[in-house]
């Protein structure tokens, strides 16, 4: 049997724990709220993250991380990604020789434009082949309910990434494998970006009309980017790209999506963060983002208005007008 350790206890970390238990996976959560990982072990339930939700009596959990971390041959990384730097530190002793780290941030890191990857892999001392990321279409709570939904594993490593899948497969949950790591983390990423421009769309009022466009456009300058970047266009199409992007628009689960609909309903920045009560990551990540873009010249326009309306540099309409008051091209090439 598989043994794995998941770091962090928030909705997506519980519910991948959850995932690997599922898949008949041996799994440790850790986290430091002691009354949240009391609840998870003793109780099978997570009522500040996933309420109402019965845990897997599979998953052990604990605030020590020896013993979370104590001969895992996975393990999972689930932690806001601008503190995973200073959050996975400590961890590297612990350790085992050949683990597999494995990514379920979705980020860009602010001053140094890189992937979660690359933050494990230089934090944690660890080549490529041995750090993989998780992403896709996989809202927390749904998943957390066991309804059906796939994602992607992508290393750059075959083996490394059947590994991963084989430790996560089950009757609800369908992971595919990918070697696109680049287009696979930036599509994780940026997708919170546009949700949050979506979200301000919604919350002006706009119709389904103008939630495509943003989405559909949104996708178009994720895909610049990422072939920028050295990504494979196949992969924007696929669950990590467009799957991805749909579900975090579209939900009003997204926390993204939500920061943007109470900011385009006339709340504050400030205000929006504390009614959406979770890391909205698309609020720093627009940044990073935008200045990758710049450094690879490549034209981001939706970014570009989350961001200067994020920073209170223009109103919140401006974030789809932005985009519509752009020169009229084709649509491809």
């Amino acid at each position: 049997m598989t043994r794995a350790a998941v770091l962090g206890a928030g909705a997506w970390g519980t519910t991948f724990a959850a995932v690997l238990a599922d898949a008949g996976t041996d799994v440790t959560l850790w986290g430091r709220d002691e009354a949240v990982i009391r609840a998870v072990r003793d109780e099978r339930r997570h009522d500040t993250s996933l309420p109402g939700i019965e845990l897997p009596a599979g998953i052990h959990a604990t605030t020590d991380a020896t013993e979370a971390l104590a001969d895992a041959e996975l393990v999972v990384i689930a932690v806001p990604s601008q503190r995973a730097r200073a959050i996975l530190e400590p961890f590297r002793p612990l350790l085992a020789e050949h683990a597999l780290a494995v990514s379920l941030m979705k980020g860009i890191e602010l001053g140094t434009h890189e992937r979660m990857s690359q933050v494990i892999s230089e934090v944690w001392g660890l080549p490529d082949d041995r750090v993989t990321v998780v992403s896709g279409p996989n809202l927390a709570r749904e998943i957390a309910e066991r309804q059906p939904t796939a994602t992607v594993v992508a290393s750059t490593s075959t083996e490394a990434a059947e590994r991963v899948a084989a430790a996560t497969a089950s009757s609800y949950f369908r992971p595919y494998t990918n070697a696109d790591v680049v287009g696979v983390e930036l599509s994780g990423a940026y997708k919170n970006v546009i949700a949050v421009g979506v979200g301000v769309a919604d919350g002006l009022g706009y119709g389904h009309n103008t939630t495509a466009t943003v989405i559909t456009r949104g996708l178009a300058e994720i895909t610049r980017l990422g072939l920028a970047l050295g990504a494979r266009p196949e992969t924007f199409s696929g669950l990590a790209g467009m799957g991805d992007l749909i579900a975090t628009c579209a939900s009003p689960l997204s926390r993204n999506h939500t920061l943007g609909a109470h900011i385009g309903r006339g709340a504050s920045l400030e205000d929006a963060i504390t009614l959406t009560r979770g890391t909205a990551e698309g609020v720093k990540t627009a940044q990073s983002i935008r200045e990758l873009a710049a450094s690879a010249g490549v034209e981001v326009p939706i970014c570009d208005g989350v961001v200067r309306m994020l920073s209170g540099e223009v109103p919140p309409s401006t974030v789809v007008e932005t985009l519509l008051s752009r020169p009229r091209k084709a649509e491809v090439g």
